[in-house]
């Protein structure tokens, strides 16, 4: 009989047991990542996943057993592809990892990775993403002179890059689909092929509905600083941007957010962003910087 000395317990009486037992055991620490949203990098021009083993290295500590997908595509000089070609690409990658986490997912987007993970979030209709972490992006576009732009461009300067930049054959560089002349502002809104599209500067058929896929995010993180060396001007990263006199105009300042064009100031209404400035921290070293990833990361990634 059960209960009693030297007594055995029946294949039976076992399984009916087992579920209880089960119970009195401690979870293992990895049971722990089920409570955590799948996060999804985005990395950005000239990189590739390997500069990301430092980030997937905090997730792994700071939130155990979470699935973290570091995008390998259109890495090194692919990262030259025209903007629409890689949202396509990465728009393929992504949306399996969505279908298999019905709880949603976490976007971590790097530098021009930001903007193919805007252009994701318009162009998707049934994106699950919870929080958009848009680390270091020039969300506004770029108008300055970097090592990226004299390597690709040796004999521009910023002030006459909207000869190449604006013409049909420019727009087949990744950079030249963001760069944002505030000196040229007709020949952008005519030229531009994807950041006036996305920005909703321009009117296209799709502009209600890309409008409406954004909005379904339930936080958007901005992260950039002072002293990024790249992304200019540096407040491109909040949605800020130069006007006509080279002036620093801030988000709510700008006429995308003023018109609501592409939802911007639905969002902040709802308290749905967040920005996160950080002196001290240059371009490249974002993603590994683990004082970032404390302050202005991890919180957002439960």
């Amino acid at each position: 009989m059960l209960g009693l000395p030297g007594s055995r317990l029946s294949p039976a009486v076992i399984l009916l047991l087992l579920p209880f037992l089960q119970l009195l055991l401690p979870a293992s620490p990895a049971s722990h990542g089920a409570f955590y949203k799948p996060v999804i990098v985005v990395h950005g021009l000239f990189d590739s996943s390997y500069s990301f083993r430092h980030l997937l290295e905090y997730i792994n500590e700071t939130h155990p057993g979470t699935a973290v997908t570091v995008l390998d595509l259109f890495d090194g000089r692919e990262s030259l592809r025209p903007l629409w070609e890689q949202v396509q690409g990465f728009r393929e990658a992504v949306t399996p990892i969505m279908a298999k986490a019905p709880e949603g997912v976490n976007l971590i987007c790097y530098s021009q990775g930001g903007l193919v993970c805007r252009a994701l979030l318009s162009v998707m209709d049934d994106h699950n993403v919870d929080t958009f972490i848009s680390l270091s992006s020039p969300q506004m576009g770029q108008y300055g002179d970097t090592d990226y732009l004299k390597w690709l461009f040796p004999t521009s300067m910023r002030s006459n890059l909207y000869r190449i930049c604006y013409s049909p054959w420019g727009q087949e560089f990744s950079i030249c689909n963001y760069w944002h002349d505030p000196h040229h502002d007709d020949l952008y809104l005519n030229a531009s092929s994807f950041l006036a599209l996305i920005n909703g500067e321009r009117d296209h058929p799709n502009a209600t509905a890309w409008r409406k896929n954004f909005l379904r995010v339930n936080r958007l993180v901005l992260i950039g600083g002072p002293d990024d060396g790249v992304i200019t001007p540096w407040q491109s990263s909040f949605f800020g941007f130069y006007d006509a006199n080279e002036t620093v105009l801030e988000m709510e300042e700008q006429p995308v957010y003023l018109r609501d064009s592409f939802g911007l100031k639905t969002l902040l209404a709802r308290g749905a962003i967040v920005r996160c400035p950080m002196a001290g921290i240059t371009h490249t070293t974002w993603h590994s910087n683990r004082t970032l990833y404390e302050t202005c990361v991890e919180p957002w990634l439960s």
